[in-house]
């Protein structure tokens, strides 16, 4: 590693020794090279196994990062449309007064599809043609395009879906075979069960999960519990195996990272170029801005990633996180990505202080 980023480092041991993470990995590429690599401490929560450079971990909603590479990549090469119906490429789409949602409002939380009307079960989410058809029949839940309403589970069967119908392929499959293999990264939608022992244990946070407990709204409630999820779920072979891309991915800071390159470097990784360079900025676009109806916070989406509102060094940022505390960050002004990723989690969505307080170590680095 850069001995410039030594306090990196320190940063990164201190979390590990004082108990705020319990095995973990951060990375930080600029110019497309790696500038920083750390992993430590132990992929389970008895601490019998040491956590590898190998080791892969889920990310939640990290994992739709990827999943908005993907549409980038298709809509590139002039397959897909943002600004077209959804109902292009999908027709049944248009029932229940969808036929003028766009596929952008699906990128960017505001398509009024943050959940299902129909109760769901766990299972149900392994049932890839059953919760497509349900969003593809349900009425929105507010006026497509007015807000954003965080589609915590379902922005990955949706976006999934019109990838799937332009490819012919489902989205873990375009994703492995034209992003992650062809850069040797080790991001999964869709675990091989050959990988299962390569993967960290989630250690859940206490308290409610995200959204849920008293005082939440009608759709937090609906995003929070149906179906009801539990972070031992993530464990079993059902889970790791299914291809759910809005929180299913499992991966490792140097994967997120080293994938991300190619959106901060103007569409080249490792020598091969994937997407042109106005195909990456498309991700800049702003989609739609204000409290998001379910996370209850201000933020402001493009395709697929939250977009800087004054706290990164540059605007041209992408970023988004998490449940429990992963974190991906894309600066196309420095040509940098960020990205940690762990087993022990926080209660937060989307990213947290351990995250933040290691970029926030590389940029005092990178400014000295």
């Amino acid at each position: 590693m850069d001995e410039r980023f030594a306090g990196v480092a320190e940063v990164f041991a201190e979390n590990l020794a004082s108990g705020a993470d319990v095995g973990a990995s951060f990375c930080v590429t600029v110019d497309g090279e790696t500038v920083v690599d750390l992993w430590g401490g132990f992929a389970d929560e008895a601490r019998t196994r040491p956590w590898r450079a190998d080791t892969v971990v889920g990310v939640y909603s990290t994992t739709k990062t990827m999943t908005a590479l993907t549409a980038l990549l298709v809509a590139d090469r002039g397959e897909l449309d943002f600004a077209a119906p959804v109902a292009r490429y999908w027709p049944e789409f248009a029932a229940g007064g969808k036929e003028r949602v766009t596929v952008a409002q699906l990128m960017s939380h505001s398509a009024g599809l943050c959940g299902w009307r129909a109760p769901i079960t766990r299972d149900d989410l392994y049932d890839w043609d059953k919760v497509t058809a349900l969003l593809a029949a349900q009425e929105p839940f507010w006026e497509p395009g007015t807000a954003s309403g965080y589609h915590a589970m379902t922005q990955g069967y949706l976006v999934g879906e019109v990838v799937r119908r332009i490819t012919g392929r489902s989205l873990g499959t375009v994703f492995r075979e034209e992003i992650a293999a062809p850069l040797g990264a080790d991001f999964f939608i869709g675990l091989p069960a050959a990988q299962d022992a390569r993967v960290a244990e989630l250690i859940a946070p206490d308290g409610p999960p995200p959204m849920g407990g008293p005082g939440v709204s009608e759709l937090q409630a609906t995003v929070a519990g149906n179906p009801e999820l539990d972070v031992q779920v993530t464990r079993t072979r059902a889970w790791r195996g299914a291809e759910i891309p809005a929180v299913g991915g499992i991966g490792n800071a140097r994967a997120v990272a080293g994938i991300h390159a190619i959106l901060a470097n103007g569409g080249v990784a490792r020598g091969r170029r994937f997407l042109s360079e106005a195909g990456c900025r498309r991700a800049l676009e702003p989609q739609v801005g204000g409290v998001d109806l379910v996370l209850g916070v201000p933020v402001r989406f493009g395709l697929g990633f939250a977009l800087d509102t004054g706290f990164m060094p540059h605007p041209d940022t992408l970023f988004w996180g998490g449940y429990g505390g992963s974190l991906a960050i894309v600066d196309m002004t420095a040509r940098t990505t960020i990205a940690y990723a762990m087993n022990r989690m926080s209660g937060t969505t989307t990213g947290d202080d351990r995250a933040f307080g290691l970029a926030m170590a590389f940029w005092a680095a990178s400014a000295a």
